[in-house]
């Protein structure tokens, strides 16, 4: 192909509008080498087959597009695509910035020995997994080739072209002739598609993922792809950005659906039970075992195991996952057979694991294999758009639990105050405050709507120390703490169940306000609700939680305090 040719693709990608266009102009005319080199070669029943686009920068996949030989259009991968050529040639690709060629039919890795593109070519160690190899024959590939996505800010993802040509196998093939070529479009191609956006059309929510901003519908699209497919899907966000949920969906649209969907959430497993948890047991395998026991893996058969905080594993039990990962079979501490894991599995976390593998503290060969599908959540203060929308599905959903019949409604400067807010605890956040302002509103309710005006959230969010209270949330943790250390000091243990903890710590609040300003109208006034003041409805709500915290203390076996009793008795 013609120097003049590679100057036309360049001209044609930079009037490209969008990601869509721009990979259909780059792919085709890599397609298109491809085709010149293998019907110049010795080799003569080959097939082109696709290209496929992936921009996966350092975090997780951003974009994935095929275009089909032939095609001048390119689609989203189907569930029979072959995402990554292989876990090793990605592996390869960030070690060197150098192109693979994986041949299939051999499970080999072929790399160029030395920086000249006319070079050597040499074997790599590692070989193809019989998963992949499996995968990749099915879809009628013999070879693959892999090729750098560079950009300023380094890797941010790879191309691969997908060809047959039985009787290559284990030959250099058409590689080395085309490669210098190839390299020299993708790399004047690079800034085009690393800077442009996936186009993304609007999608309605349903019930596991109710709110789907404009922010966040590229990366929904991206994961619908990967929820047809059975590799290990890596999730990484920030505390509380909905990873649990997110992996929930996948799971919901995917094959497995009909299947169970386990969580192993090990932030809350001791380290020397994590093995058990995940594998089970059987009868005396340790002192306590006295009978069988499925861990997560058997529970999950036939669905997907999403296992949470995965930077939590302790080196031994990381290396126990990575063989379960890799062969799909397990054996029960105790003993007995190797049994076969049916399993999905999708990993959530919130560390940098790229920075625990420096440190030594995740194993390298298990971080690539997670890191298959990488996938980021951005935090809340990255969807903005999604606010309002996720605090009025909040609303709605905790006054479905207490509404009583009642409507409810969140007024627009309390949106707008929502907006504002940097939401460090993301989505979680959130919905403490919704829960917080809606029991405020609800107090101060009269008639059949209970509104949530911006005062109750402002107070809201005072409350969680999001308006300059400094400690007080770290206050009002160390009360947490110090009430779950009583429960667990007593016998019998104490349940709570059926106890409004709400409204009690709402009547908490209220006692210590009118505690401190010497009069009921005064605290109803600093906490926002001075309505309840002007219709004379403060006496009556004051009585009412306060005799829910009563409740709560007698549960408890505490006298309630004193100076608050002789506040409320003045």
């Amino acid at each position: 192909m013609s120097t003049g040719s590679l100057s036309a693709m360049i001209r044609t990608l930079r009037s490209q509008p969008d990601l869509e266009r721009a990979a259909a102009t780059c792919l085709g005319y890599l397609l298109r080498v491809a085709r010149e080199a293998l019907d110049a070669s010795e080799f003569r029943g080959g097939h082109v087959r696709r290209a496929m686009l992936h921009v996966r920068p350092t975090d997780g996949y951003a974009g994935l597009l095929v275009l089909e030989a032939g095609a001048t259009v390119t689609t989203r991968p189907g569930p029979d695509e072959s995402l990554l050529p292989s876990v090793a040639a990605w592996r390869h690709l960030e070690a060197t910035h150098a192109p693979v060629a994986v041949d299939v039919l051999s499970r080999s890795l072929r790399l160029r020995d030395g920086p000249t593109i006319d070079g050597a070519w040499k074997q790599a160690d590692e070989p193809v997994s019989s998963a992949t190899h499996l995968r990749l024959l099915k879809r009628g590939v013999s070879h693959v080739y892999a090729l750098p996505l560079v950009g300023v800010e380094g890797l941010g993802g790879m191309i691969t072209l997908e060809l047959q040509c039985v009787e290559a196998a284990d030959t250099p093939f058409i590689w080395p002739a085309c490669t210098e070529r190839l390299e020299t479009a993708v790399d004047a191609a690079a800034p085009h598609l690393l800077s442009r956006p996936l186009p993304a059309a609007p999608r309605a929510g349903d019930d596991l993922l109710p709110v789907v901003g404009p922010s966040m519908s590229r990366l929904i699209d991206i994961l619908a792809v990967f929820a047809a497919h059975n590799e290990t899907l890596l999730i990484q966000g920030e505390t509380g950005t909905g990873k649990s949920r997110i992996a929930r969906w996948c799971h919901a649209q995917s094959v497995r659906a009909g299947g169970p969907f386990e969580v192993l959430d090990l932030l809350g497993v001791p380290a020397e039970t994590q093995m058990g948890e995940l594998f089970g047991w059987k009868r005396g395998a340790f002192t306590g075992a006295a009978r069988d026991h499925d861990g997560f893996v058997a529970r999950a058969d036939g669905g997907t195991l999403f296992i949470d905080e995965v930077d939590k594993l302790t080196l031994g039990a990381q290396a126990a996952l990575l063989t379960l990962l890799e062969d799909h079979r397990y054996r029960p501490l105790g003993g007995g057979s190797l049994a076969a894991a049916d399993v999905r599995f999708i990993v959530g976390t919130n560390a940098d694991l790229r920075s625990l593998v420096r440190e030594g503290a995740f194993r390298e060969d298990l971080y690539y294999r997670v890191n298959v599908l990488p996938v980021r959540l951005p935090p809340l203060r990255e969807r903005r758009d999604e606010i309002a929308r996720w605090a009025e599905h909040m609303l709605q959903r905790v006054h479905a639990k207490h509404g009583a019949g009642r409507r409810a409604s969140l007024d627009p400067r309390g949106a707008r105050s929502l907006e504002e807010q940097a939401w460090p605890g993301n989505l979680r956040q959130l919905d403490n405050v919704m829960r917080r302002a809606y029991a405020l509103a609800s107090a101060q309710a009269v008639g059949d709507e209970i509104r949530v005006e911006g005062r109750h959230v402002d107070t809201a969010l005072a409350i969680e120390g999001e308006r300059g209270s400094g400690g007080l949330l770290g206050a009002m943790r160390d009360g947490m703490a110090a009430l779950v250390t009583h429960l667990q000091a007593r016998e019998p243990r104490i349940s709570l169940e059926g106890l409004d903890l709400g409204s009690g710590l709402l009547g908490l609040l209220l006692a210590e306000a009118v505690s401190r300003t010497g009069s009921r109208e005064a605290a109803f006034e600093l906490l926002g609700l001075g309505e309840l003041v002007k219709n004379r409805n403060h006496h009556r709500t004051l009585h009412r939680e306060w005799g829910r915290t009563l409740a709560l203390f007698e549960r408890l076996g505490l006298p309630p305090p004193a100076d608050l009793v002789s506040a409320l008795d003045g």
